[in-house]
């Protein structure tokens, strides 16, 4: 293509102010300038890409800093971007977040074309729970309302009366109404979630048990049902992170998501999704902060408030986020590649808890 070409030019152009943008940001304190340039020009040539291709791109809080700040119309945590797939009219969705955010978005608009652009894009938290495994609770449980945390597969969800997300979980909890509640799969969320609702939670085992002992469960004193399963990110944190940290920085605001341990969001200053711990450092006077969740993202809030200090205790970041790239976004735009599907009775199915979620939204802290 010649550099007279106008569609060259523009995108040299706006490859520069991408650049520019970037540096302001000070993204270079995280990547060296030399590569910055490079991502730079992927971003201009992927924004040029997602308009003639009339697409909306949108990207997880958990995003690397030069994807987050240089190619979604739209950023957020899983409620947000719910939304914002639900609503939108583009021709095709690129969700840059792992791929049971993109289902969702299958879920809500399944006229679109959504694609993730990694091969894989797992969730150990995710992976933790099948359908078959909520069809067997709710047939040893049978009537208790199920709440499954949106970070499921469709077939999950599918089983699933209403979902929930971080920032939503204690207003869905609240709008059941019920004695009893099954709640899926996050063990480290739901515990929190209990805690902050005054239920007792109890979890079934995923060893054989005698019958005896299964007839003995829903006669226990419980309200919440768990499951045995965690975010392979947040479960690594510990009290003895935040201890270490406050002998060296007494003054420190601590920030804790709630897939942490129910100890170590007790330990923390305050709770939230990623939505809300943003919100919260935009608003906050302390003199520096911690965050405990996945470390792009303290790159993406500290990005964002150069005036403020982050201590960088995080260093742990999800693999599977990890995969989403640049290169790969651009590649899935050019070639329509990794798209993502959902058979249509697992989508309809789904809908309706999510479609719940959705409207009954979140005005609590976690939002």
């Amino acid at each position: 293509m010649s550099t007279t070409d106008p569609s060259a030019i523009s995108t040299i152009t706006e490859h520069k102010a991408m650049f520019e943008a970037m540096l302001a940001k000070k993204l270079d304190a995280y990547i060296p300038d030399a590569e910055l340039y490079v991502k730079a020009k992927i971003a201009a040539q992927i924004n040029q890409l997602k308009r003639e291709r009339n697409a909306v791109i949108l990207g997880h809080n958990y995003m690397e800093p030069a994807l987050f700040h240089s190619i979604p119309d739209y950023v957020g945590d899983s409620l947000e971007l719910s939304r914002k797939a639900a609503q939108t009219d583009k021709d095709i969705i690129v969700f840059c977040g792992v791929r049971f955010m993109a289902e969702t978005a299958k879920i809500l608009n399944p006229s679109k074309t959504v694609l993730v652009p990694a091969k894989r894009a797992g969730c150990s938290l995710a992976e933790s729970i099948t359908a078959e495994d909520v069809r067997k609770l709710k047939a040893q449980y049978p009537g208790v309302p199920v709440v499954t945390y949106v970070n499921t597969y469709a077939d999950v969800k599918a089983e699933t009366d209403i979902c929930c997300t971080s920032g939503n979980a204690v207003e869905v909890v609240n709008s059941l109404k019920t004695d009893r509640i099954i709640f899926l799969p996050d063990q480290y969320l739901a515990g929190n979630i209990a805690r902050e609702t005054g239920k007792h939670i109890i979890f079934p085992s995923k060893k054989p048990v005698s019958q005896e002992k299964q007839a003995e469960t829903p006669n226990m004193d419980w309200q919440f049902l768990g499951w045995h399963g965690a975010c392979e990110v947040h479960e690594r944190f510990t009290v003895d992170d935040i201890k270490m940290v406050r002998e060296q920085f007494p003054d420190v605001l601590v920030l804790a998501h709630p897939e942490c341990p129910p100890d170590v969001v007790a330990a923390s200053d305050y709770s939230g999704s990623t939505t809300a711990m943003i919100k919260h450092v935009e608003k906050t006077n302390a003199a520096r902060y911690l965050l405990l969740t996945e470390c792009s993202m303290g790159d993406n809030i500290a990005a964002a408030n150069p005036d403020k200090e982050m201590v960088r205790l995080c260093s742990i970041r999800c693999p599977h986020m990890a995969e989403i790239t640049l290169e790969d976004t651009l590649a899935a735009l050019q070639k329509t590649q990794y798209v993502v599907t959902v058979p249509e009775d697992i989508r309809v199915k789904a809908f309706n808890a999510v479609d719940r979620m959705i409207k009954i939204g979140g005005t609590g802290k976690r939002d």
